[in-house]
């Protein structure tokens, strides 16, 4: 088979999209509506298809399922999980396997990063009740997580693709549950690896600090007071005081106004105006700016007003992935808070920070304190990206609506399931039903779409039809089967879940899928298999991104708050991904044969 130029065209436009994802210098939907333009400018898709996936059903079904996500933690359904795990009495393996469990039950039957957001501060406060450091608990709860998702057509994106692609090859969708029969043995065995022995495999050093100092690692938080003009240190040399001698509190540096941080000696004079860098823990602020007359240099005075009516507090959250505040500094997080909330104190993966707080460019996975009223903070978390690491308040008029939600929840499953209205249609009448009881509000609807998720699948939809078109996935599955050879279709079937899952740990699971499934769908036809195991295999290493923190937003969602680096993925991600191969591709021949 020749290639022809619009082959070339695909796959170079395909290559470098990749290559972006990899990098990751570009936000993934920008990258993804980069590649959509070129194809249409290069005349491989055409003008009138361009935007066609915005009215795709996997993208409408992926908005639907993270707004029920939102409106069953309006409800009140995380929050009687979390009343029930604390009426037992849980040593550190019972905690661990329970959150885990807990997680993974929930992933299956809602959106999977929503349901490891929902759990994060549950976990959080757990691991500082029990003194267990949270890196035990926040990996195995990301994967449990991503196991979760496996098991049903709505517990990840990559299965509602890998549904919506075999509608338009065979003609006949996924339903509900057909991914549970390998979905749920691969989830239980690997929860079973997590809670026995996965964690275990972490870096001793994650495991030796104490979780009531870690992040909630409080000390490596970067905070800066000023020495105001009632200070009773003016006049005084560092040497004389005390507070900066222990080990709550660390001077990092001292600055003027608008200068830079630097080191001083014992000797140093303290001075109206210095600003003191400092490392602390927030409780030991209070103290600090009570006794001793500092002031927050970035704390914003004019929440104190009216005290009567508002309580002001500090809450701590993680920078998402898709976070405005990504790549912004100080200044832009006050223009985009209407100055209604102030940055305290910064931690950045367990890593120290040094420079002023003002000079930082945030990042993902960056851990801010912030202090606003208790009132408003949780819109701002929401308007600003973070996921909340403190306990937040509960809305009690919301508490009372468990039933309400679970009810609307389960009859739009059986309404799909019954095949008595599509599943997008399900999940939208679930929605104006959340509205309408008030579990959810209209605002929160276009706030909980994660929409760079939306415009990645919205444009690549059409670039993965582009593959098709032009033949350039046929062109693919027959290089590759001739090297494999064609009288093998186990072992192109392994080898086709190897490099879904080696993709997926550095290209956005969902855009794996839409690239892989032409490709698995060309092999088994050329081969004149069955399509539903290679897609079945697809479904399950897209979603399989244990060896990073960028391959899944769960993996980067716990990276700041339990202070991981880079390399200590693979650690437990690596023997659960072959454990995962060796159970995956057995169970996919014998409940889709070949």
């Amino acid at each position: 088979m020749e290639i022809t130029s619009d082959q070339i065209i695909i796959s170079a436009v395909l290559g470098i999209a990749l290559l972006l994802f990899a990098w990751g210098r570009w936000r993934y939907d920008l990258v993804a509506m980069f590649c959509l333009l070129v194809s249409v400018l290069l005349g491989v898709v055409p003008e009138k298809e361009a935007f066609s996936g915005f009215g795709h059903p996997a993208v409408v079904t992926v908005a639907a399922v993270l707004i029920i996500s939102q409106g069953l933690q309006n409800a009140g359904v995380v929050a009687l999980i979390s009343e029930q795990i604390r009426r037992f009495s849980l040593g550190p393996f019972g905690l661990l396997a329970s959150l885990t469990i807990v997680v993974t039950v929930l992933s299956a039957f809602m959106n999977n990063v929503g349901a490891l957001a929902l759990m994060l501060p549950i976990t959080m406060v757990a691991a500082r009740e029990y003194d267990i450091p949270p890196a035990r608990l926040l990996m195995p709860l990301a994967f449990g997580s991503i196991l979760g998702g496996l098991t049903t057509l709505i517990g990840t994106p990559p299965n509602i693709i890998i549904s919506a692609y075999r509608a338009e090859v065979t003609g006949s969708p996924y339903a509900m549950f057909d991914f549970a029969p390998v979905g749920i043995p691969v989830a239980l065995l690997g929860v079973l690896f997590i809670v026995l022995i996965g964690w275990r495999l972490l870096p001793r050093a994650r495991m030796l600090k104490n979780a009531s100092l870690k992040l909630f690692e409080l000390n490596t938080y970067l905070t800066e007071i000023q020495v105001g003009e009632r200070c009773d240190c003016i006049g005084k040399r560092l040497s004389e005081l005390p507070m900066f001698a222990t080990e709550m509190l660390e001077l990092v540096g001292v600055a003027k106004p608008m200068g830079y941080a630097r080191n001083v000696s014992d000797s140093y004079v303290v001075r109206e105006g210095d600003i003191f860098i400092i490392r602390a823990d927030p409780t030991e602020l209070k103290p600090l700016l009570d006794n001793h007359h500092f002031e927050l240099l970035n704390s914003a005075t004019h929440i104190y007003e009216e005290p009567d009516k508002h309580s002001v507090i500090l809450m701590e959250g993680v920078i998402a992935q898709d976070s405005p505040l990504v790549g912004r500094d100080i200044r832009y997080l006050r223009r985009l808070s209407g100055r209604s909330v102030a940055l305290v104190g910064l931690a950045r993966k367990g890593m120290r920070v040094v420079r002023r707080l003002r000079r930082i460019v945030f990042i993902t996975g960056d851990v801010l304190l912030l202090q606003g009223h208790e009132e408003t903070i949780d819109q701002q978390f929401t308007r600003l990206g973070l996921l909340p690491l403190a306990q937040r308040p509960l809305e009690l008029d919301r508490s009372r609506k468990v039933g309400i939600a679970l009810s609307v929840f389960i009859a739009a499953i059986v309404l799909a399931i019954t095949n008595l209205v599509a599943l997008p249609v399900a999940f939208i009448l679930a929605v104006m039903v959340y509205v309408l009881s008030g579990i959810i509000r209209v605002r929160e609807i276009y706030e909980q779409i994660d929409w760079a998720v939306i415009i990645l699948l919205a444009a690549m939809i059409p670039v993965g039809h582009a593959l098709e078109t032009t033949e350039t996935t046929q062109w693919l599955a027959n290089s590759m089967l001739a090297w494999l050879g064609t009288d093998s279709p186990l072992l192109v079937l392994t080898l086709i879940l190897i490099i879904t899952m080696l993709l997926s740990s550095v290209v956005n699971n969902a855009a794996t899928a839409l690239v892989m499934a032409p490709i698995g769908a060309a092999a088994a036809e050329t081969m004149k298999v069955s399509i539903d195991p290679f897609l079945m295999v697809i479904a399950v290493g897209a979603s399989c991104a244990f060896l990073t923190p960028v391959g899944h937003q769960s993996n980067t969602l716990v990276m700041g708050p339990g202070g991981y680096q880079f390399g200590d993925y693979w650690r437990m991600g690596l023997p659960l991904e072959m454990i995962i191969i060796v159970l995956t591709i057995p169970l996919v021949i014998w409940i889709w044969p070949l």
